[in-house]
């Protein structure tokens, strides 16, 4: 009697349904992903780490499974050059970010999805696919979710309706500004708030690193992912009160919990943690 394979149920909401399409990836694509070049292509190494796991459950993982997805989608929507040559007010641009389109018509058109990643034995390693395989596939899914999807008509009235400001051969400044909100470095809505704003005084606001839309998932993750990065360069002491300080309390009360003598140390941290946030500010820009 031949064995039945072992049905399992994935949480919707978690990025583990997005696992198969990260293998699915070339790997000249993953190499430019530091998350994703990360996880080793060996399903038991993945799962005996729990550093691992929570990475993949991360908001950073979310947002370089999307911008991946997205480069490799674009060249089949029928638009010129690169997505790069576009900003994200083009809808083209904002219609390759369907991932959870994109990995359900990849396994429905090759099979490759968690029940058959979950067949392969946990001390296997997963080769990656051929690059020639990768286009072919994501040329019929592509134009497959065009289909389902009904965008065909939208595609249609952007070619015709096209922004100036997308596809030019310069940088213009529209297209400058909203690279920069795209890389975190300036925006309407997710904004830099200024740390010498905010420690104008002892009883000034708390610090508040980025501020992001919270209807908009791909301004929580651009921001979650602002913070992580900025906040990986502080000491763990450095890092708490920081985060102490987002949570609204004062110096006086974070002194007082942490341990120190007065608040003065605690302040003198504070102006220390603003020299790091603006030269990493300064980097991004």
């Amino acid at each position: 009697m031949s064995q039945q394979p072992v049905m399992y149920r994935i949480p919707h909401d978690s990025n583990l349904r997005y696992l198969p399409f990260v293998f699915f990836l070339p790997e000249e694509l993953i190499a430019k992903c530091p998350t994703l070049r990360a996880l080793p292509r060996c399903l038991g190494e993945i799962n005996r780490s729990e550093k691992l796991i929570d990475s993949i459950n991360s908001n950073v993982f979310l947002k370089e499974i999307m911008d991946a997805a997205a480069a490799l989608a674009f060249p089949y929507f029928g638009f010129g050059g690169w997505k790069e040559h576009y900003t994200g007010h083009c809808p083209v641009w904002q219609l390759t970010y369907a991932l959870p389109l994109w990995t359900r018509l990849l396994e429905d058109e090759t099979g490759w999805g968690l029940q058959r990643l979950f067949l392969i034995p946990s001390t296997d390693i997963i080769p990656f696919f051929d690059p020639d395989f990768i286009k072919e596939v994501m040329e019929r899914i592509v134009k497959r979710g065009i289909v389902e999807e009904n965008w065909q008509p939208i595609l249609d009235a952007v070619k015709k309706m096209p922004c100036d400001e997308d596809f030019e051969r310069y940088n213009t400044n529209v297209r400058i500004d909203f690279y920069r909100k795209w890389y975190h470095t300036r925006s309407k809505r997710i904004k830099l708030v200024s740390l010498e704003e905010t420690m104008a005084g002892e009883d000034g606001d708390y610090v508040t690193v980025v501020a992001a839309d919270p209807r908009d998932m791909t301004e929580i993750v651009a921001a979650e992912d602002y913070c992580i990065r900025f906040k990986s360069r502080l000491s763990n002491k450095d890092r708490e009160i920081l985060e102490l300080r987002e949570d609204g309390f004062t110096f006086e009360e974070i002194a007082d919990k942490l341990g120190y003598k007065n608040h003065s140390g605690v302040v003198k941290r504070m102006q220390a943690i603003k020299e790091v946030f603006l030269k990493y500010e300064n980097e991004q820009r």
